[in-house]
Parts: structure tokens; C-alpha cells; sequence
């Protein structure tokens, strides 16, 4: 049967991504305390297309994800894109996986623990001018304003916040990308925070978290700046991006600030 995919255009506009989105596929990543976690992955994954090629052949991305079933790590992001650009014969290949990942987290007094989800995602991509990794990972937390601390006879107004961060991961020794774990930029996120968020909390920790939130007033610009000094003193990230934003509960809006490195 005739591959009309690869009949010429005469257009001459080259295409910078094409490809399939939003598939939802299973996928294991890394877990630093067990190892591996099993998960759902919603993937988007294109290559480029020569401006005289019709079109990608879309089906040949479902065949690469089939052949690397299992882990979908730092590791084997730069191997699938690899075989994208050979199976497609493309000059430049791009993955994007966003995924659920669960901790067990444990409340600050009683000790008691349950599950909390984090939006995570990997981004990779291959073409000449090398191969790139980001991961990324918006962490819950709790805020507390210094103004209205300040200003106020009795307490001041708090709010879940979200911090996401984005890493991209230097070379490491061997050339590949540099390991930095989910774990660690949730830890950098909670730090620069007012406290943690936790899934699970009897009456003696919500008194702790009530009280550390009140230690440790910050603004949506202290939160960034605080994650930013804490990833710029580590080599194995070449660049980030972070942004905080609160659910603002005394006002009809949310407030944002977002730092973006020079790599």
C-alpha cells in the first residue's frame, strides 16, 4: 500500500513539532524510597517534519512507547527519543510525560501517615543541538502573610499555596543527565514555605502546623527567591524555572511570582 505520509509538499514550510498528545499509558518511575512506582503517564511525544515530507507516520510513536514498556526515567527518556528520530527519520524528537506521584507523609506530632499526591513531569528532547532533560514537580503548601501578620491584633490570614519547580539536569560524569530526585525538589519547595501540607492531621498537629505557620510568615516572592538560592548552589542543575502561587483567602484573586534562570 502507498505511504502517503511520505509523498512530497511543495509548500516549503518546514514543521517544528508534530506527533501524537494526551495519551494515557503506564509507566514506572523512579521512587527513592521503594525504588520503582507504578503510575499513570499522560504522554505527548512529536518530531519535526522536513518541509518537502507530507507528514510523521503517527503510528510509529505508539510502536517506540511499546518497545520500552516499563521504566520512564532519565535514564530511558534519552534512548526512546533517540529511536523517535530513527523510526521517524526526523531531525528532532520531544516527550512530554505528566504523572501522579504518591509519598506517604507523616504528620509532625502524632505520627500519623497517609498518601499525598504531586503533579510531576519529565520533558525531553533530542535534536542538534543535543539532548535536554527537565523535571518538574507543584508541591501543596501552606503560606502565611507577613503583612497581615504585622498589621493584625490576632493571628493572620494563611492559604495552600503551590510551588512548581523545574530543573534541568546537567551532564552528570558519564555524560548523561544528573539524577535529582522528585523527593528532593518537593523537600526544596516545603523549605521556602510557611509549613508543609499533610494528608493526615489529629488536633495536636494542626496546633504544630498552625504555630510553625505563624514562626515562618512568607510571601509568594520569599518562596521563590528561597527555592531559587537553594537550586542555584547545586551543580548537578544547569537551569530552572519556579513559580508560587496562592490561593489568596481574603482576596478575589490568586498571587503569583516566578524566578527563571539564565540556562
Amino acid at each position: 500500500m502507498e505511504d502517503v505520509q511520505s509523498r512530497p509538499d511543495s509548500r516549503g514550510v518546514v514543521i517544528d513539532r508534530a506527533g501524537i498528545k494526551d495519551l494515557r499509558y503506564p509507566i514506572t518511575v523512579l521512587d527513592r524510597i521503594e525504588g520503582k512506582q507504578q503510575t499513570v503517564g499522560i504522554v505527548s511525544a512529536s518530531v519535526s517534519v522536513p518541509a518537502a515530507t507530507k507528514g510523521t507516520h503517527m503510528s510509529r510513536f505508539l510502536e517506540v512507547l511499546n518497545d520500552h514498556v516499563g521504566e520512564m526515567t532519565l535514564n530511558t527518556i534519552p534512548i526512546i527519543l533517540r529511536d523517535m528520530r530513527d523510526r521517524l527519520e526526523a531531525d528532532a524528537a520531544y516527550l512530554e510525560v505528566h504523572f501522579t506521584y504518591f509519598l506517604t507523609r507523616t504528620a509532625p506530632v502524632s505520627g500519623a501517615s497517609g498518601l499525598m499526591d504531586y503533579e510531576c513531569w519529565f520533558k525531553g528532547s533530542d535534536d542538534m543541538s543535543g539532548e535536554r532533560f527537565q523535571l518538574g514537580v507543584t508541591t501543596p503548601v501552606t503560606s502565611l502573610c507577613p503583612c497581615s501578620k504585622e498589621i493584625s491584633d490576632y493571628g493572620a490570614h494563611n492559604q495552600r499555596g503551590y510551588i512548581s519547580i523545574e530543573i534541568e539536569s546537567a551532564p552528570d560524569d558519564e555524560g548523561g543527565p544528573s539524577l535529582v530526585w522528585i523527593e528532593e525538589l518537593i523537600g526544596w519547595a516545603e523549605e521556602a514555605a510557611s509549613c508543609p501540607v499533610y494528608p493526615v492531621l489529629k488536633r495536636p498537629d494542626e496546633r504544630h502546623v498552625t504555630m510553625q505557620a505563624y514562626d515562618n510568615p512568607v510571601f509568594v516572592e520569599d518562596m521563590v527567591r528561597g527555592v531559587a538560592v537553594a537550586l542555584e548552589s547545586d551543580a548537578r542543575i544547569a537551569s530552572y524555572r519556579i513559580e508560587a502561587r496562592n490561593q489568596e483567602s481574603i482576596h478575589n484573586h490568586d498571587a503569583f511570582a516566578a524566578v527563571y534562570s539564565a540556562g
